[in-house]
């Protein structure tokens, strides 16, 4: 049995070489202790991994003892006689080191095989919490506990969020990788894999706009005193140590409040875009789904490729040097060449003027070797480029270009945001309605319109969408013996059957 004194190893049954049995009694360990059974016999561990009660397994408990894993503590509940007190009979429980040991390896096991998910649902639980929250922030005195609870629960379900959609995007770039070398099933689930996260998409584009609205509200309503009282709550039960106990729960209350400060900024830093150059993680995280469509898309047509055979840069110069080899003469093989390749004379060559004077004297026909040589420069030989002579290039500043490519982007951003203000409806309207558009605000209603009629099936009479960027969501609703209307704008007049549409502008908040 291990000494009290001895350094505790826990991880080293890791690399032993039994090290399959000994993962294999741990974890019946760690079982039994989340039944709340905290010793175990070997013949409870034998059960347990359904296998005899052996010499083999008794030397694996007494080596898990001397590394540390385990303790062993005498068994004297069955002790009947003189003998059996005399007899070796211990019960085996796990130590303080063993349990860290078995929590450190679970952790490490789930998070390298973890593939994560994109959880639509958790953002709907995101903004119930944030709705109930905004309730409470109405209240004269909200309650401690249930404002409180609440955060806990909006941590841990954003948490969650956060950290799945980075392990699903890690293991969907593992996917399109082909890393695990299947081929058929990645075509075969590839299909269910774009409809998951084209749904995702929607659902962060829908859900995403609410929980932007719902930030909006709080922070305009004091969410820092909602903090507030979930760090006092917490800093309750903060230890005096020894000092004044208004100074530790001071403290305590002010580095609580501080955490969620720091946990707010982050829930608005994943929902809540700050300007053009700061988009929110929620929109980045909707243009990588987006991105991990299309390569989806790209595998599974070069797998398509690949099995059907198809030509490809490695195949065509096989075929290209069996040509080369039953060429039937070197003249044939010179034509394949330029046919092949398009190399012609060298004329980044420069011929200076002395040159093309010798060049007149000569006459045709004489070999190449005797006609006079085209002198280059020394440093076009040794390093492909000219020699030049003279002041280096300056270097360019770009500062004032960039700066008006900023300005270029920031002035259409805004132009495209006031458009989609203009076409918000905020509720119901007939197409008569809309009134007078620019021609902005024009380009982006034909764009709403056409995505509307493409996602309307026939026979449908009522049709909801969203954007493929996810900014505006649009219903249309055919209107019967409605007649035509007319859309006026300042480039002419659109004419069309009238309709109930309905125009949101999903990206108001953010």
């Amino acid at each position: 049995m291990a000494s009290p004194t001895q350094e505790h190893h826990p991880f080293a049954h890791l690399s032993a070489p039994n090290a399959a049995l000994y993962r294999a009694i741990l974890r019946a360990f760690a079982r039994a202790k989340e039944r709340f059974i905290v010793h175990l016999r070997p013949e409870d561990v034998a059960a347990e991994l359904r296998r005899e009660d052996d010499d083999a397994l008794g030397q694996a408990l007494d080596k898990l003892c001397e590394w540390g894993n385990l303790r062993a503590d005498a068994d004297t509940g069955r002790v009947t006689s003189v003998e059996d007190f005399h007899r070796k009979r211990y019960l085996f429980q796990l130590t303080l080191a063993g349990q860290a040991a078995e929590q450190a390896i679970a952790f490490y096991e789930e998070a390298i095989g973890r593939r994560g998910a994109l959880q639509s649902v958790a953002l709907s639980d995101i903004a119930e919490r944030l709705r109930s929250l905004a309730v409470l922030a109405q209240e004269p005195e909200p309650d401690p506990a249930r404002v409180h609870l609440l955060l806990l629960s909006l941590t841990e379900r954003f948490s969650s969020l956060a950290d799945n959609a980075q392990a699903f995007m890690s293991s969907l770039r593992r996917a399109i990788d082909f890393s695990d070398g299947d081929e058929a099933g990645f075509i075969a689930y590839k299909e269910r894999l774009i409809e998951y996260i084209d749904r995702f998409i929607a659902d962060l584009a829908n859900s995403g706009a609410r929980i932007a609205a719902l930030l909006a509200e709080l922070e305009s309503s004091g969410h820092v005193e909602l903090l507030r009282l979930a760090a006092r709550r917490e800093a309750a039960d903060a230890v005096p140590d020894g000092e004044d106990a208004a100074d530790a729960y001071g403290r305590a209350e002010q580095s609580a409040l501080a955490s969620w400060l720091n946990r707010w900024r982050g829930l608005q830093d994943w929902f809540v875009t700050s300007g053009a150059g700061r988009p929110s993680q929620a929109r980045l995280l909707r243009q990588a789904a987006i991105t991990a469509i299309k390569q989806l898309v790209d595998a599974v047509g070069l797998l398509n490729e690949r099995r059907s055979g198809r030509s490809d840069r490695s195949a065509d110069f096989r075929t290209l040097a069996r040509w080369f080899a039953e060429a039937p003469d070197e003249e044939a093989a010179h034509r394949l060449w330029r046919a092949a390749f398009g190399l012609t004379s060298a004329r980044h060559l420069t011929v200076t003027p002395a040159t093309l004077d010798e060049w007149r004297e000569t006459a045709p026909g004489i070999p190449w070797r005797d006609a006079p040589p085209i002198r280059i420069s020394p440093q076009l030989r040794r390093t492909g480029s000219y020699e030049r002579r003279g002041r280096p290039n300056t270097v360019t500043d770009r500062a004032q270009a960039r700066r008006l490519l900023r300005e270029a982007a920031e002035r259409e951003a805004a132009e495209t945001a006031a458009a989609r203000a203009a076409l918000h409806t905020g509720g119901p309207i007939m197409l008569s309605e809309l009134g007078v558009l620019d021609p902005r605000a024009f380009r982006l209603f034909l764009g709403l319109l056409g995505d509307a009629l493409a996602a309307r099936r026939p026979g449908e009479a009522e049709v909801k969408t969203v954007t493929g960027d996810g900014s505006m969501e649009v219903r249309l609703t055919m209107v019967p013996g409605g007649g035509e209307v007319e859309i006026h704008t300042e480039d002419g007049v659109f004419t069309g059957p009238e309709h109930e549409i309905e125009i949101s502008d999903l990206m108001t908040a953010r």
